[in-house]
């Protein structure tokens, strides 16, 4: 294809070369792909089944539970049916416009993902820290807010990066080294001017996705500090345990997230680079359901009472 144009509406289509160019390590991928993403759409519309269905989950903690499980197909779904349905057709294309829309989604999906986990942990400091206050602390008013606001700034924030995309120049290789359109790496493919790009990436998307960060942190140093003041030992290890599986997703997604978008083009590879991205867009939602909701009591009596 001729690359050879002055702007934008020269390139009509890129090429999504995938995880890998070997045809046995393909098919391998497409099974693995497509039983995380079943398990990711199962797992997690179970779960909104069961809090939905299940009037004793109808509390702020789950309600947010249901909204990320919600995030986590979405998220799956903008990325993972495309690369399956490439390996079946043998095709390696996306439209222009198909790039950016799915650019679109993934920047909204991925910063409510992080602002989710914002909330949930502010929920439980709420819990944990003020107890007898959590009901008029955390209302259906404050959660609602909580939740559509989230929904909003990523819109925006998602909006802000896809036009200032759409208005760069592509006229060179439309060759993408990954299995989705990826900010950064479409970024490489411009043979127009992309600081203001770089520096909104740094500046609005790394507030977006820090904030939550250190909201997230601040919430489990006091949730901590509270724990310690327990006297029972056995209480003391229950709720480190319930943190520390929540933890590590957290550090999971946003390790991934930080260690690939915040680092200098220079310092990438494309192994650790398809590595971070395939942890934080398709094994971190297929693991939430499990992390978050399966190991805990009242998710599973509400799944037995569903299923039976």
């Amino acid at each position: 294809m001729s690359m050879s144009g002055e702007n934008w509406s020269s390139v009509s289509e890129f090429l999504l070369l995938g995880l890998s160019m070997q045809p046995q390590q393909q098919h391998l991928l497409f099974v693995l792909f497509l039983s995380m993403y079943l398990a990711t759409v199962l797992g997690n519309l179970l779960i909104i089944l069961a809090i939905s269905t299940d009037s004793r989950l109808h509390t702020p903690m789950y309600f947010f539970l249901s909204n990320l499980s919600f995030v986590d197909i979405c998220f799956s779904s903008t990325t993972v049916p495309k690369v399956l349905a490439n390996h079946i057709l043998g095709s390696q294309n996306i439209s222009f416009s198909g790039c950016l829309t799915q650019l679109y989604f993934l920047i909204v999906f991925a910063n409510m993902d992080s602002f989710l986990l914002a909330v949930m942990a502010y929920d439980r400091f709420v819990a944990v820290c003020h107890p007898l206050h959590y009901t008029t602390k955390m209302t259906h008013q404050l959660c609602a807010l909580l939740v559509t606001g989230s929904w909003v700034v990523a819109y925006l924030n998602a909006l802000l990066h896809t036009l200032l995309m759409a208005r760069l120049s592509f006229c060179a290789d439309n060759t993408i080294p990954h299995f989705f359109c990826d900010a950064t790496l479409l970024l490489k493919l411009s043979c127009s001017d992309s600081h203001l790009n770089e520096m909104m990436i740094l500046v609005v998307a790394g507030l977006i996705m820090i904030a939550p960060f250190i909201c997230i942190l601040i919430s489990y140093i006091l949730i901590a500090c509270a724990v310690l003041r327990v006297l029972s030992t056995k209480g003391k290890w229950k709720a480190f345990f319930t943190c520390g599986s929540h933890l590590a997703v957290v550090l999971l997604f946003y390790g991934t997230i930080i260690s690939f978008y915040f680092n200098p083009s220079s310092f990438h590879s494309s192994e650790t680079d398809t590595a971070a991205t395939v942890m934080y867009t398709v094994v971190t939602p297929t693991l939430n359901p499990f992390i978050y909701s399966l190991r805990n009591k009242d998710m599973k009596g509400a799944l037995r009472k569903m299923i039976a």
